[in-house]
């Protein structure tokens, strides 16, 4: 069921949840979600090449904005897969969504959003996305 409900993710990790992340309430703060958000931000930034731009080009990938729908609390333990994918991309800037599934509850607990803009770091401003994220952009579609 997790895979029915991660299709059209192109990347998708899994966590294990931590007994840290809870709170006084019994359930994963939600500040942690953003952290899961990042995590596979982070997973599909590599696979379409950002990182790697970054490095090459000094040009790299700055969150704009995010956002989170909260839908079911998540507990300790579990395992969630969480997904990410590319849902439009501009000029200079793309919008990731996310989507994270309890392994244990087989339901989605959160979806997100997140602004993701070209930055380059040698002239302190945002600028068009190179063309090797453009195509490992197109690859991940």
């Amino acid at each position: 069921m997790t895979r029915e409900l991660l299709s059209g993710f192109p990347v998708v990790i899994e966590l294990p949840i931590q007994w840290g992340e809870m709170d006084a309430y019994g359930h994963v703060n939600n500040t942690v979600f953003f952290r899961f958000f990042e995590s596979a931000r982070i997973a599909f930034l590599d696979r379409c090449g950002f990182l790697a731009a970054h490095g090459e080009l000094e040009v790299g990938a700055i969150l704009h904005s995010t956002a989170c729908r909260f839908r079911r609390p998540l507990f300790y333990p579990d395992t969630i897969s969480v997904g990410a994918r590319a849902s439009e991309v501009l000029t200079d800037r793309f919008i990731m969504e996310y989507k994270i599934v309890s392994h244990s509850q087989d339901e989605v607990v959160a979806e997100g959003t997140g602004t993701v803009v070209s930055f380059d770091y040698n002239t302190r401003s945002k600028t068009d996305l190179p063309e090797m994220v453009r195509e490992g952009l197109a690859r991940l579609r």
